[in-house]
């Protein structure tokens, strides 16, 4: 793969911005009666989501790297990535406790955010001895969600998601690859654990 290409790829789905898409999809996608928010409600929620998931675990690693803990913006060593995922973890944490204390929001939020702020954790913990791919998790994560959702939804609105993501899940992992970012192993151990994740509610009835 063209190193631009992959370097636009990596970008473009860093695992920072897929609980946003995820959540964008799940509100503009679906039909207005799977999740019945009127449009500036919508807007609240990906806004809030985009800002505790994205904004301030970024902002979070400017200050880590000014500070001298962080060598590179881009984590490109094992040991960089340590306290920027701490800092997401407890970001995406508070947004997980958001979503189950407040009663203004489908409690489907809170069980989405819980799967992705554990495989937050789960990246954390192995990052301590093995560099493992968070894009690869992230993605996997994404496509166990809408896996699971696809099973619970009554119509099949899911499918042509599920297949999208599986397309960019393949495009992705190949350029976290051409880019030497990461080995075989460690993309295809991190999806395989990300997508378990996913379904891990399997069976929980709604």
């Amino acid at each position: 793969m063209n190193p631009r290409l992959a370097t636009v790829l990596s970008v473009l789905f860093h695992p920072l911005l897929l609980p946003t898409y995820l959540f964008v999809l799940l509100l503009y996608y679906l039909p207005p009666e799977v999740f019945a928010y009127p449009p500036a409600g919508r807007r609240l929620i990906v806004v809030l989501v985009f800002i505790l998931t994205f904004l301030l675990p970024v902002f979070g690693t400017l200050i880590l790297q000014q500070a001298g803990f962080v060598a590179s913006l881009t984590l490109d060593a094992r040991t960089d990535r340590r306290w920027p995922l701490a800092v997401a973890a407890v970001c995406y944490t508070v947004l997980t406790v958001l979503f189950f204390r407040m009663s203004f929001f489908d409690y489907l939020f809170w069980m989405i955010m819980g799967v992705i702020t554990a495989s937050v954790y789960l990246t954390l913990v192995i990052n301590q001895f093995w560099k493992i791919s968070a894009h690869s998790m992230g993605l996997g994560g994404v496509l166990g969600l809408l896996v699971l959702l696809h099973s619970w939804l009554p119509e099949t609105y899911l499918l042509y998601p599920v297949i999208a993501v599986l397309v960019i899940s393949g495009a992705v992992i190949s350029a976290r690859l051409a880019l030497g970012a990461h080995t075989t192993k460690q993309v295809y151990t991190g999806f395989f654990l990300g997508f378990m994740l996913g379904i891990s509610l399997w069976g929980v009835a709604l």
